[in-house]
């Protein structure tokens, strides 16, 4: 963050702290003091109070997973020592569904829950590993930037609460997608250092569940990419109260390392059997709703995450982006 003096705004009376809308964010979110997690606003450290996440609906979201993560533990050989790391864990509710679903690769698996979502540096060794990051990669600090007739200019902040206000400066070098002029778009530069930054560690596979479009021109030309959450309110001022809301964006994979696959999430969850996980909950509450047991409120309770979780007007409409980590180690 610079603190600099600016005439036309002030003068040297009047100093202004001006900073890309990403500093300001990472400030509004992770400050240690007044951020919006580390102060705690943010429930348990993650986003439990502010809206639902897919593990947070129900088990069927982890019991799915566990079946994707067996097929590529069994495709890497079953091998002994199988690291499951779940990125962005938050208050661990993906990590006790995996757990649920007992796998058959359980007997070899670590689960590591890592509680991040900011640019610092990635500390846990992934060598290996499946990483799973559920609604992490919009979290991560971004700039916003508008494409012009003259080039690309990002936004610049002047974030001391409670007033602020916004100006534009051009970017030397432009945004390497194809976006309409005069529409603004988010910049996710920290966002693809970090998948790059993962991939560097030569994990197994990640894969990554988010709200998105398929490429940045979709989300300039939709708007509404600009996203704030608090207590299952949503809104769209990232001005508003600054640390007391947390702050998001819409993904766009063309700013990311490519995929090696991108589909929904409603794909993802069919592909590895949501369907059969369904029927197998049906018939076991059909045999015991005359007496029902935890078993079996869980088992009927599959039958409405399903519908959640495949809903094309919700989460089952989210991004799952796939990196190979062996691909990307060639």
């Amino acid at each position: 963050m610079a603190q600099q003096p600016v005439d036309h705004l002030g003068g040297d009376r009047f100093p202004i702290v001006v900073e890309p809308f990403g500093v300001y964010m990472d400030r509004c979110l992770y400050d240690p003091d007044t951020g919006f997690y580390a102060s705690g606003r943010g429930v348990a450290g993650g986003r439990r109070g502010d809206f639902i996440t897919s593990p947070e609906v129900g088990p069927l979201f982890g019991a799915v997973l566990a079946q994707a993560i067996d097929t590529w533990w069994e495709a890497a050989g079953a091998p002994d020592s199988f690291p499951v790391v779940d990125f962005g864990s938050g208050p661990g509710g993906l990590l006790r569904a995996l757990e649920l679903a007992a796998p058959r690769c359980s007997s070899a698996w670590s689960l590591i829950g890592v509680d991040r979502a900011n640019a610092e540096p990635v500390e846990v060794d992934l060598t290996g590993a499946i990483v799973i990051a559920n609604e992490l990669l919009d979290n991560v600090p971004f700039d916003i930037g508008m494409r012009t007739v003259d080039g690309d200019q990002r936004l610049l902040v002047d974030g001391r609460p409670p007033a602020h206000s916004t100006w534009w400066e051009p970017i030397e070098q432009p945004i390497v997608v194809d976006v309409p002029i005069g529409q603004p778009f988010p910049i996710l530069t920290a966002a693809s250092r970090l998948v790059d930054e993962l991939l560097a560690q030569s994990p197994l596979r990640i894969v990554a569940f988010d709200y998105g479009r398929s490429a940045t021109a979709a989300l300039a030309e939709r708007g509404g990419w600009l996203r704030t959450y608090r207590q299952h309110q949503r809104g769209e001022d990232p001005f508003l109260e600054p640390g007391a809301w947390d702050i998001t964006t819409d993904i766009a994979p063309d700013q990311l390392p490519r995929p090696d696959h991108v589909g929904t999430q409603a794909e993802f969850l069919l592909t590895h059997g949501i369907d059969a996980l369904v029927e197998e909950g049906r018939g076991y509450w059909k045999t015991n709703a005359a007496a029902p047991d935890l078993a079996a409120m869980r088992m009927r309770s599959r039958i409405r995450e399903a519908e959640a979780l495949l809903d094309p007007d919700g989460l089952g409409s989210f991004l799952c982006l796939e990196w190979d980590g062996r691909t990307a180690a060639r």
